[in-house]
């Protein structure tokens, strides 16, 4: 060894990206992506409310009182005095209304001598907590029972629409989730026979995805949508809309595995482990699919918002999800009419929520897709 070796030899070893494995450069590559990262972030809380959404929520989905049909959302203020002199750090004003003659419409403002106090994890309406739990604490509400709480407004039933929102977010994420899993395992199994063994079978694969591809999305999902029998149950709907979404979005993913695996099979790492002995099944899920994950992965992340997108568009048509299932899509349901856009607003804010996870979906794509670039440095 010269001179000049072992003098580099210690800085080679204090260099610790010389020795990191792939997932621990594209961890630290994905780091410096400060968008990517506060949008990591971002989905994690949407995740959490997804899953604690009775906490989170000051009452069900279904609650509704009729005198407060399409009141305007509430402001929470801090520090004041009640008539009795009682301070209370944290509140929202009740409302006056006034009904307009002319139109037969309620007309609701703020009455700044109405206090109501509001608390952190108070008592409210019991819930069950993923079906094994009973609870009644919410994470804010009123300290009393049965005083109007309205953060987004009501909608034309009285129902409260932030907890409407909370709710939806279970539905609406975990559509993408599960539609995305399904087109996971079809592009992967389908792409990876069709680059893996050629031929007819390619041929084939191929063909029925071009096809796919070549039918208008929106007519294929309403006529795919419209199979699903109105009286069927919400769950069922839930599934079958869930499958559709899965055998459209499959096609991309397929492509994408069938080019790796067209570029992989010749690599002299596949042709040793086959010379080896190893079956064939070993080779595509020990050897090649793990050297394209990070990509899998990228290109999952980025599908997600495709499907939350789809499922939102479909119920917004009134062919996807139905009520009593709450999603993002069902509760834009309630701003199809010109009342909505003129006098209730707020019932557009669920749409809010689906342009700020779509966003973070996609920043967060973008950031995994750079980190995994082998030839970003």
């Amino acid at each position: 060894m010269t001179d000049q070796a072992i003098a580099l030899q210690p800085e080679l070893i204090q260099n610790s990206d010389a020795v990191a494995g792939q997932w621990k450069l594209i961890w630290r590559r994905f780091r410096r992506h400060r968008l990517a990262l506060a949008a990591g972030v971002v989905l994690f809380l949407i995740y959490l409310v997804a899953l604690f959404a009775e906490v989170l929520a000051p009452v069900s989905s279904q609650t509704y009182d009729s005198r407060y049909t399409y009141a305007p959302p509430q402001q929470i203020k801090f520090a004041s005095y009640d008539a009795a002199g009682q301070f209370h750090p944290l509140y929202v004003n009740g409302y006056s209304m006034k009904v307009d003659p002319i139109a037969l419409s309620r007309n609701y403002q703020p009455d700044p001598a109405v206090v109501i106090p509001l608390g952190f994890f108070v008592k409210g309406e019991p819930y069950r907590l993923w079906g094994l739990f009973d609870f009644d604490r919410h994470l804010i509400g009123p300290i009393e029972m049965g005083k109007p709480f309205y953060l987004f407004g009501a909608d034309r039933l009285g129902r409260d629409v932030f907890s409407r929102t909370v709710h939806g977010t279970r539905v609406s994420m975990s559509v993408g989730l599960i539609g995305v899993a399904i087109s996971l395992i079809l592009g992967i199994i389908l792409g990876g026979i069709s680059g893996l063994y050629g031929g007819w079978v390619d041929d084939v694969i191929q063909r029925s995805i071009e096809l796919i591809n070549s039918i208008p999305t929106i007519p294929l999902w309403m006529g795919l949508a419209a199979a699903v029998p109105i009286s069927a149950d919400p769950l069922l709907v839930y599934l079958w809309i869930t499958i559709i979404l899965s055998l459209i979005g499959w096609t991309d993913l397929a492509r994408v595995v069938r080019g790796r695996f067209l570029s992989l099979k010749t690599e002299d790492f596949v042709i040793a482990a086959r010379l080896d002995g190893c079956s064939q099944m070993r080779i595509i899920w020990r050897h090649m699919v793990p050297s394209f994950m990070s990509h899998i992965i990228a290109s999952v992340t980025l599908a997600i918002p495709t499907m939350i997108l789809a499922e939102t568009a479909l119920s917004f048509l009134g062919i996807g999800l139905r009520p009593p299932v709450v999603s993002w899509g069902v509760l834009l349901q309630e701003a199809q009419n010109i009342l909505a856009v003129s006098s209730a607003p707020w019932l557009f804010l669920p749409g809010l929520a689906v342009i700020v996870t779509v966003l973070a979906l996609n920043f967060l794509g973008d950031g995994l897709r750079d980190a995994a670039d082998p030839y970003e440095y």
